[in-house]
């Protein structure tokens, strides 16, 4: 790791809902799929699907797992559904979290590593990485980690791939699932959200906590 900064190794980014106000497009879009199968979704699948791994949403989407008939969808179906859905929603235009940009260029001006850890496939953050204006020294995507949030896996690896351990490391959060993960690698979590926006680097290095009772 670089010596030249003081503070954590590596501050690690989610990124729907926290750097970029997408889990509005990411549930529009599950909604949009789950009709198309005969579903209605309320509020008591939002824990099934926001901060989920896309397979993962599938997989809900299709539980109890239907009769199977020549017109049954595979989850892999599904999967390219829901990804197409969502990949659409973010072309027609996405919300930067107010202190992101900011935020991110303090820290590039420390030299403090960052990764951007996400339960998003890297087509999705292929088209949201260019709204950021910011280079992160590791992408993690969904396709780089056997399994995705709320398992630590994702945190893990971007900490080894990184050169160091996830205790080291500050974890920015927005949802349950994602606070989960990152807490069960070890990592110290700041929780956020589009509504409070991103905090300045001088909150981030003196306030990063252990997880609080998330805004959902």
């Amino acid at each position: 790791m670089r010596a030249e900064h003081a503070g954590p190794d590596a501050v690690l980014f989610d990124m729907d809902g926290t750097l970029v106000d997408t889990e509005g497009l990411w549930w529009q879009a599950t909604v949009s799929v789950a009709a198309s199968l005969g579903r209605s979704l309320g509020p008591e699948d939002i824990p099934y699907v926001l901060g989920r791994t896309v397979e993962d949403v599938a997989t809900h989407l299709l539980t109890p797992v239907p009769p199977p008939t020549p017109e049954t969808p595979l989850v892999a179906e599904v999967v390219r559904r829901l990804t197409d859905a969502f990949a659409d929603l973010i072309e027609q235009g996405v919300k930067v979290t107010p202190g992101a940009s900011e935020l991110l260029a303090e820290l590039a001006a420390t030299g403090i590593p960052t990764a951007l850890v996400t339960a998003s496939p890297r087509t999705i953050v292929e088209l949201v990485l260019p709204r950021l204006g910011h280079t992160f020294d590791l992408v993690i995507a969904n396709e780089d980690t056997a399994r995705g949030k709320p398992y630590p896996d994702p945190y893990l690896e971007a900490a080894r791939r990184l050169g160091t351990t996830p205790t080291r490391c500050v974890a920015v959060e927005d949802s349950p699932t994602g606070v989960a993960a990152a807490t069960s690698a070890g990592c110290r979590v700041l929780v956020t959200s589009p509504e409070k926006g991103l905090p300045s680097l001088t909150h981030l290095m003196t306030n990063d906590h252990p997880p609080e009772p998330n805004h959902r």
